[in-house]
C-alpha cells in the first residue's frame, strides 16, 4: 500500500513540475512585447530603391549633330542628354551602366529610341562615361534625379565610381 501511495505521489510532483515548467499563464504575460520600432535611420535603410526602369541603352552621335531635338535645343554629341520615348522633356535621370557600375545624370531633351527594346538613346558624351561608345548597347538602370525644393534644373554630372546599390 505504501508502495502505491509514493508511485503516486511521484506521479503527481512530476505532473505538477511539468506544469510549473510550461511558463506563465495569460494573466502572469508582460503586457507590451519588447518589439524594436523603426527610427528614421532604420526606415531609411529599409528601403530600397526602386529603379524606374532597367533594359538596353544605345547612343546616337554625329549624324544627328547641330539637328534641332524635341525639345528645341540643337543637338550637342558631347553634351550629356538623352531621347527618352515617355518621359517628360526636361526630366534629368541617373543611367548607371549594369556592366561596370559607372553612372551619369543626363538631361531628356529628345523623343526616342526608335528602335523596339531600347529604353533610352543617349548623346555620345554619356555613352563616353558609361564606357559603351564603342559596344553601341548596354543594359542600363533608369533612376528619376528630382530637382530639390527652388531648384529648377540640374548641371549634368558623371559619377566614376562604381554604386553600392546596383541589383
Amino acid at each position: 500500500m505504501q508502495r502505491r501511495m509514493a508511485h503516486g505521489l511521484m506521479v503527481a510532483a512530476v505532473i505538477v513540475g511539468l506544469g510549473a515548467a510550461q511558463g506563465p499563464n495569460s494573466s502572469e504575460a508582460s503586457s507590451t512585447p519588447n518589439i524594436p520600432t523603426k527610427t528614421p535611420e532604420n526606415r531609411k535603410q529599409a528601403t530600397k530603391k526602386v529603379p524606374y526602369q532597367v533594359g538596353t541603352a544605345s547612343w546616337y552621335g554625329e549624324y544627328f549633330e547641330g539637328k534641332p531635338t524635341a525639345s528645341g535645343e540643337n543637338y550637342d554629341m558631347f553634351d550629356l542628354t538623352a531621347a527618352h520615348p515617355t518621359l517628360p522633356l526636361g526630366t534629368y535621370v541617373r543611367v548607371t551602366n549594369l556592366h561596370n557600375g559607372r553612372a551619369v545624370v543626363v538631361k531628356v531633351n529628345d523623343r526616342g529610341p526608335i528602335v523596339p527594346g531600347r529604353i533610352i538613346d543617349l548623346s555620345y558624351g554619356a555613352a563616353r562615361v558609361l564606357k559603351f561608345e564603342h559596344r553601341g548597347l548596354q543594359r542600363v538602370r533608369l533612376d528619376l534625379v528630382k530637382p530639390k525644393a527652388g531648384q529648377q534644373s540640374y548641371e549634368t554630372v558623371a559619377f566614376n565610381h562604381p554604386l553600392a546599390d546596383l541589383p
